[in-house]
């Protein structure tokens, strides 16, 4: 299981144990990290372990149903939420703000644990045994191991087990009834399909070749006269009929000058949206009638061909890569994280370092033992900021760095494949994307109604 895909943003675990919202000493032991699945979210699962640390001199902020909130366990989400907001380079979240908003997190949580306990749903314990198991062996660690870690930092073992069966039957429980309030219609999956329709017709595949005249960020004013010239001349030259190929080997300055200017033919949405709209209009052959301006310099345009959408209403493109993923944390900034992926892609295109051994030594994610790969998945599987890099990429191309909700990312495309699916299954898979877009507005709602009927009682210090 990756933590990419949009229902992982529910189910993913990245246990952080060890005082994780605390500073650590230069000799602390670096934290236990867990990635099983399906389990509990990432800070429910690091609250399960506060909560099952001796904190002697602790006293009961909230009661909520038959549960407590603690002092302690608020003072730890505010410290983290406070951490995190730093590192993020927002230093407006103020010590009184995050104990506010960590209280009301954890009354939430309590709410939701309680009602699930109640609610009849069961985590047998071997398939708990299976989660602990895989938060030792991610760790490279034994159980036994894992359980000498956990003692060392004040964890109680049987608490920390059971906090962990709370928080799977959180999941269980609000998967299944949140999934329950959510409606779509017959109406909303044919807007859908008839949106991915109009999709797939922009998203045709071109062919473009292009002059490029570059300009230095520090030219001069005359210089970049001068360069825009030279472009304007061999824009006249091709449009009075001279070969596009010809003049881009004798003028441009780009890396396809050899081969005529022709980037080669992709999906629309793999060019830059610069070509894509300067290329419309155009009919196969033409070129562009002026010259088009970016960062770059001036680039001459010629649309070589254009395909009409070839899949067709039954068909999607799936993709199958695979990333290397490194979460800031107080000991790795997220500039330095960048710095040390930018690091591994210049690694990986010299031939120094593969991609695989890269990311299973380094990755932070549950696909790493795989070497990054993250299977084949369909649109819409992945969080908006990862899958918008990824499209743009063609197979084989490693990404700049990038940052997620999840942290820093390098990804690299293996191979993309079209796979006709039936309409019945077109009709599901457009049902489960909207149930995807509705959850989260379901699931506040049901929170909402949940916490309305809950006993909730303010101690003294609860502020």
């Amino acid at each position: 299981m990756t933590v990419f895909p949009l229902r992982a943003l529910v189910m993913a675990l990245s246990l952080v144990f060890a005082g994780a919202a605390h500073a650590q000493p230069a000799n602390a032991k670096p934290p236990l990290d867990s990635r099983a699945g399906p389990t509990p979210s990432a800070a429910a699962a690091e609250d399960a372990a506060a909560r099952a640390r001796r904190q002697p001199g602790d006293h009961i902020a909230v009661v909520v149903n038959q549960d407590v909130v603690t002092a302690g366990e608020i003072t730890v989400r505010a410290e983290r939420a406070r951490e995190e907001a730093r590192m993020r380079g927002d230093a407006s979240l103020d010590a009184l703000t995050a104990r506010e908003q960590a209280k009301e997190a954890l009354i939430e949580d309590r709410v939701l644990v309680t009602y699930a306990r109640d609610s009849g749903a069961r985590v047998d314990e071997a398939e708990l045994d299976r989660v602990v198991a895989n938060v030792a062996a991610q760790n490279r660690l034994s159980l036994d191991q894992l359980k000498q870690r956990l003692q060392e930092d004040g964890i109680d073992f049987k608490r920390f087990r059971e906090n962990m069966r709370d928080q799977m039957l959180i999941e269980r429980i609000r998967e299944r009834e949140v999934i329950g309030r959510i409606r779509v219609t017959d109406g909303e999956i044919d807007q859908l399909l008839a949106d991915r329709a109009a999709q797939a017709a922009r998203n045709a595949p071109l062919n473009v070749a292009q002059i490029l005249v570059t300009v230095p960020a520090d030219a001069t004013e005359p210089d970049r006269q001068a360069r825009r010239q030279r472009a304007e001349q061999a824009l006249a030259r091709v449009r009075s009929g001279e070969d596009f190929a010809k003049v881009a080997a004798e003028i441009s300055e780009d890396a396809n000058r050899t081969k005529g200017g022709e980037v080669g033919l992709r999906p629309a949405d793999r060019l830059p949206d610069l070509f894509v709209q300067g290329a419309e209009g155009l009919k196969s052959g033409e070129v562009l009638g002026r010259l088009l301006i970016s960062e770059a310099g001036y680039h001459v345009l010629k649309l070589v061909e254009r395909k009409e959408a070839g899949s067709s209403p039954n068909q999607i493109t799936e993709t199958r890569a695979r990333h290397i993923l490194l979460r800031p944390s107080e000991k790795l900034s997220p500039e330095l994280a960048l710095q040390r992926l930018k690091e591994f892609k210049r690694a990986i295109e010299s031939g120094r370092a593969t991609f695989e051994d890269l990311a299973k030594q380094h990755s932070e994610d549950g696909s790493a033992p795989q070497g990054g790969d993250l299977g084949w998945a369909a649109p819409g599987m992945f969080v908006p900021e990862f899958e918008e890099v990824m499209n743009r990429l063609d197979a084989n191309m490693l990404s700049e760095p990038l940052q997620s909700r999840f942290g820093m990312h390098l990804i690299q495309v293996l191979e993309r494949r079209t796979k006709e699916v039936d309409a019945r299954q077109l009709r599901d898979q457009a049902r489960g994307q909207l149930r995807e877009r509705k959850f989260e507005e379901a699931y506040k709602e049901w929170v909402k109604d949940l916490r309305a009927r809950a006993f909730i009682e303010m101690r003294d210090g609860a502020n």
